[in-house]
Protein backbone atom coordinates (compact mmCIF):
# COMPACT_ATOMS: atom_id res chain seq x y z
CA UNK A 1 0.00 0.00 0.00
CA UNK A 2 1.16 3.48 -1.01
CA UNK A 3 2.03 5.96 1.46
CA UNK A 4 -1.05 8.08 0.19
CA UNK A 5 -3.53 5.24 0.32
CA UNK A 6 -2.28 4.83 3.69
CA UNK A 7 -3.11 8.43 4.59
CA UNK A 8 -6.40 8.10 2.78
CA UNK A 9 -7.33 5.03 4.65
CA UNK A 10 -5.77 6.89 8.19
CA UNK A 11 -8.38 10.05 7.24
CA UNK A 12 -11.59 7.45 6.81
CA UNK A 13 -11.14 5.88 9.81
CA UNK A 14 -10.85 9.35 11.73
CA UNK A 15 -13.25 10.81 9.84
CA UNK A 16 -15.70 7.66 10.92
CA UNK A 17 -14.49 7.92 14.51
CA UNK A 18 -15.11 11.48 14.86
CA UNK A 19 -18.89 11.09 12.83
CA UNK A 20 -19.63 7.62 15.01
CA UNK A 21 -18.65 9.71 18.50
CA UNK A 22 -20.91 12.81 17.25
CA UNK A 23 -24.12 10.59 16.99
CA UNK A 24 -25.21 10.37 20.44
CA UNK A 25 -24.27 13.81 21.57
CA UNK A 26 -28.18 14.12 22.82
CA UNK A 27 -29.99 12.14 25.49
CA UNK A 28 -33.82 11.89 26.15
CA UNK A 29 -34.84 9.93 29.09
CA UNK A 30 -38.16 8.85 29.94
CA UNK A 31 -38.72 7.02 33.30
CA UNK A 32 -41.10 5.31 35.71
CA UNK A 33 -39.81 6.86 39.56
CA UNK A 34 -40.09 5.44 43.15
CA UNK A 35 -39.02 8.42 46.18
CA UNK A 36 -38.26 6.46 49.50
CA UNK A 37 -38.25 9.50 52.19
CA UNK A 38 -35.08 9.06 54.28
CA UNK A 39 -33.30 10.66 57.69
CA UNK A 40 -36.16 13.32 59.37
CA UNK A 41 -38.34 13.11 56.51
CA UNK A 42 -39.29 9.64 57.11
CA UNK A 43 -40.19 10.22 60.61
CA UNK A 44 -43.02 12.00 59.10
CA UNK A 45 -44.33 10.63 56.10
CA UNK A 46 -44.15 6.63 56.13
CA UNK A 47 -45.19 5.85 52.60
CA UNK A 48 -42.85 5.57 49.30
CA UNK A 49 -44.16 8.23 46.60
CA UNK A 50 -44.50 7.06 43.19
CA UNK A 51 -44.64 8.92 39.79
CA UNK A 52 -42.19 9.64 36.56
CA UNK A 53 -39.35 11.81 35.45
CA UNK A 54 -37.65 12.88 32.43
CA UNK A 55 -34.67 14.46 31.20
CA UNK A 56 -32.22 15.96 28.61
CA UNK A 57 -28.88 15.42 28.30
CA UNK A 58 -25.77 17.09 26.03
CA UNK A 59 -22.15 15.39 25.61
CA UNK A 60 -19.55 17.51 26.14
CA UNK A 61 -17.72 17.05 22.25
CA UNK A 62 -14.71 14.44 23.25
CA UNK A 63 -15.18 13.74 26.52
CA UNK A 64 -17.38 11.51 28.64
CA UNK A 65 -19.11 14.46 30.42
CA UNK A 66 -22.94 15.24 30.10
CA UNK A 67 -24.74 18.34 31.52
CA UNK A 68 -28.36 18.31 31.93
CA UNK A 69 -31.97 19.10 33.30
CA UNK A 70 -34.06 16.95 34.87
CA UNK A 71 -37.58 16.96 36.14
CA UNK A 72 -39.65 14.49 38.49
CA UNK A 73 -43.22 14.39 39.97
CA UNK A 74 -44.01 12.08 42.93
CA UNK A 75 -47.62 11.30 44.71
CA UNK A 76 -46.29 10.45 48.36
CA UNK A 77 -50.37 10.60 49.92
CA UNK A 78 -53.48 10.59 48.17
CA UNK A 79 -56.83 10.09 49.58
CA UNK A 80 -60.77 10.26 48.32
CA UNK A 81 -63.70 10.22 50.02
CA UNK A 82 -67.24 10.45 48.57
CA UNK A 83 -69.35 13.54 50.35
CA UNK A 84 -72.30 15.25 48.95
CA UNK A 85 -72.06 18.22 47.28
CA UNK A 86 -73.77 20.70 49.86
CA UNK A 87 -76.39 20.36 52.69
CA UNK A 88 -79.79 19.11 51.60
CA UNK A 89 -78.32 18.36 48.05
CA UNK A 90 -78.60 14.79 46.85
CA UNK A 91 -75.82 14.77 45.02
CA UNK A 92 -72.70 13.26 45.69
CA UNK A 93 -68.90 13.90 44.81
CA UNK A 94 -65.20 12.98 45.11
CA UNK A 95 -63.07 14.95 46.80
CA UNK A 96 -59.19 13.63 46.44
CA UNK A 97 -56.73 15.32 48.47
CA UNK A 98 -52.89 14.56 46.89
CA UNK A 99 -49.81 14.93 48.60
CA UNK A 100 -46.87 15.90 45.98
CA UNK A 101 -43.50 16.94 45.09
CA UNK A 102 -42.42 18.97 41.99
CA UNK A 103 -38.80 18.47 41.75
CA UNK A 104 -36.26 20.31 39.62
CA UNK A 105 -32.40 19.65 38.93
CA UNK A 106 -29.32 20.73 36.87
CA UNK A 107 -26.93 17.68 36.55
CA UNK A 108 -23.39 16.61 35.61
CA UNK A 109 -23.05 13.32 34.56
CA UNK A 110 -19.95 10.97 33.23
CA UNK A 111 -20.48 7.79 31.09
CA UNK A 112 -18.40 5.97 28.50
CA UNK A 113 -19.26 7.22 25.13
CA UNK A 114 -19.01 3.59 23.37
CA UNK A 115 -20.62 0.04 24.09
CA UNK A 116 -24.06 -1.17 24.11
CA UNK A 117 -23.65 -1.55 28.01
CA UNK A 118 -22.77 1.99 29.83
CA UNK A 119 -22.75 3.11 33.50
CA UNK A 120 -22.69 6.66 34.72
CA UNK A 121 -22.01 8.49 37.80
CA UNK A 122 -24.06 12.05 38.28
CA UNK A 123 -24.04 14.83 40.48
CA UNK A 124 -27.50 16.84 41.25
CA UNK A 125 -28.61 20.53 42.03
CA UNK A 126 -31.98 21.92 42.10
CA UNK A 127 -34.86 21.94 44.15
CA UNK A 128 -38.10 19.75 45.71
CA UNK A 129 -41.39 21.88 45.76
CA UNK A 130 -44.08 20.34 47.79
CA UNK A 131 -47.52 20.22 47.41
CA UNK A 132 -51.22 19.00 49.24
CA UNK A 133 -54.25 20.17 46.52
CA UNK A 134 -57.65 19.43 47.02
CA UNK A 135 -59.72 18.83 44.01
CA UNK A 136 -63.99 17.75 43.99
CA UNK A 137 -65.16 16.17 40.45
CA UNK A 138 -68.36 15.06 39.32
CA UNK A 139 -69.31 11.44 39.89
CA UNK A 140 -70.95 11.35 36.87
CA UNK A 141 -69.59 10.59 33.39
CA UNK A 142 -69.92 13.10 31.05
CA UNK A 143 -68.07 14.22 28.12
CA UNK A 144 -67.11 17.73 29.67
CA UNK A 145 -64.21 18.12 32.49
CA UNK A 146 -65.16 16.07 35.24
CA UNK A 147 -63.17 18.63 37.65
CA UNK A 148 -65.70 20.69 39.25
CA UNK A 149 -63.11 22.94 41.91
CA UNK A 150 -59.66 22.26 43.33
CA UNK A 151 -57.26 24.56 45.50
CA UNK A 152 -53.60 24.14 46.69
CA UNK A 153 -54.09 23.71 50.64
CA UNK A 154 -50.50 23.77 51.64
CA UNK A 155 -47.53 23.98 49.93
CA UNK A 156 -43.83 25.06 50.14
CA UNK A 157 -39.95 24.62 48.34
CA UNK A 158 -36.32 23.77 49.48
CA UNK A 159 -33.38 23.37 48.00
CA UNK A 160 -32.18 19.39 46.81
CA UNK A 161 -28.73 18.01 46.15
CA UNK A 162 -27.16 14.62 45.56
CA UNK A 163 -25.31 12.25 43.36
CA UNK A 164 -26.42 9.05 41.87
CA UNK A 165 -25.59 5.93 39.45
CA UNK A 166 -27.12 3.99 37.07
CA UNK A 167 -26.59 1.46 34.08
CA UNK A 168 -27.84 2.01 30.34
CA UNK A 169 -28.16 -1.42 28.20
CA UNK A 170 -29.06 -0.44 24.14
CA UNK A 171 -31.66 -2.30 22.87
CA UNK A 172 -31.67 -0.91 19.58
CA UNK A 173 -29.76 1.01 17.06
CA UNK A 174 -30.91 2.41 13.71
CA UNK A 175 -28.83 2.09 10.71
CA UNK A 176 -26.83 4.83 9.46
CA UNK A 177 -25.43 6.48 6.34
CA UNK A 178 -21.88 7.04 7.08
CA UNK A 179 -21.27 8.52 3.84
CA UNK A 180 -23.91 10.79 4.25
CA UNK A 181 -23.07 11.61 7.93
CA UNK A 182 -26.99 10.94 8.80
CA UNK A 183 -27.88 10.80 12.91
CA UNK A 184 -28.11 7.75 14.26
CA UNK A 185 -31.06 7.00 16.72
CA UNK A 186 -30.60 4.42 19.86
CA UNK A 187 -32.75 3.16 22.25
CA UNK A 188 -31.75 2.14 25.95
CA UNK A 189 -33.22 0.68 28.82
CA UNK A 190 -32.12 2.46 31.72
CA UNK A 191 -31.81 2.09 35.38
CA UNK A 192 -30.90 4.32 37.93
CA UNK A 193 -30.76 5.32 41.91
CA UNK A 194 -30.34 9.23 43.59
CA UNK A 195 -29.35 9.59 47.29
CA UNK A 196 -30.66 13.20 47.21
CA UNK A 197 -30.35 15.67 50.18
CA UNK A 198 -33.82 18.15 50.54
CA UNK A 199 -33.53 21.35 52.63
CA UNK A 200 -36.25 21.70 55.78
CA UNK A 201 -39.71 22.77 53.85
CA UNK A 202 -43.12 22.29 55.77
CA UNK A 203 -45.71 20.38 54.17
CA UNK A 204 -48.77 18.00 54.83
CA UNK A 205 -49.25 14.26 54.95
CA UNK A 206 -51.95 12.02 54.53
CA UNK A 207 -54.52 12.56 56.69
CA UNK A 208 -52.92 15.74 57.63
CA UNK A 209 -56.47 17.48 56.78
CA UNK A 210 -59.28 16.94 59.50
CA UNK A 211 -62.58 19.51 60.40
CA UNK A 212 -63.20 20.10 63.97
CA UNK A 213 -66.70 20.13 65.76
CA UNK A 214 -67.37 23.50 64.70
CA UNK A 215 -67.08 22.25 60.38
CA UNK A 216 -63.63 24.27 60.48
CA UNK A 217 -60.35 22.60 58.90
CA UNK A 218 -57.49 21.82 60.83
CA UNK A 219 -53.89 21.30 59.29
CA UNK A 220 -51.40 19.05 61.00
CA UNK A 221 -48.33 20.89 59.58
CA UNK A 222 -45.09 18.78 59.51
CA UNK A 223 -41.59 20.24 59.25
CA UNK A 224 -38.59 18.64 58.75
CA UNK A 225 -35.94 17.73 56.25
CA UNK A 226 -36.69 16.37 52.99
CA UNK A 227 -34.33 13.56 52.49
CA UNK A 228 -35.16 11.15 49.43
CA UNK A 229 -33.35 7.91 48.00
CA UNK A 230 -35.44 7.75 44.32
CA UNK A 231 -34.55 4.99 41.58
CA UNK A 232 -36.21 4.88 37.98
CA UNK A 233 -36.43 2.35 35.47
CA UNK A 234 -37.44 3.72 32.03
CA UNK A 235 -35.97 4.29 28.43
CA UNK A 236 -33.66 6.54 26.62
CA UNK A 237 -33.07 7.82 23.35
CA UNK A 238 -29.78 8.83 22.28
CA UNK A 239 -28.94 10.89 18.97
Amino acid sequence: MTMKKKWAVCLILAGWALSSSAQDNFQIGLNFMVGIPQNEFADHVDNNGYGGSGYFTYRIPNTPIQAGAAIGFLIYGSDTREVPWGHGIPVWVDVTTTNSILSGHLFARIQPTRGIFRPYLEGLYGFNYLSTRTTIENQEESEDDDEIASSTNYDDAAGSYGYGGGVMLRVYQAKQDQMEGAKSLGIWVDFGIRSMKGGKAEYLKKGSITEDENGHFVYDVQRSTTDLLTWHLGVVFTF
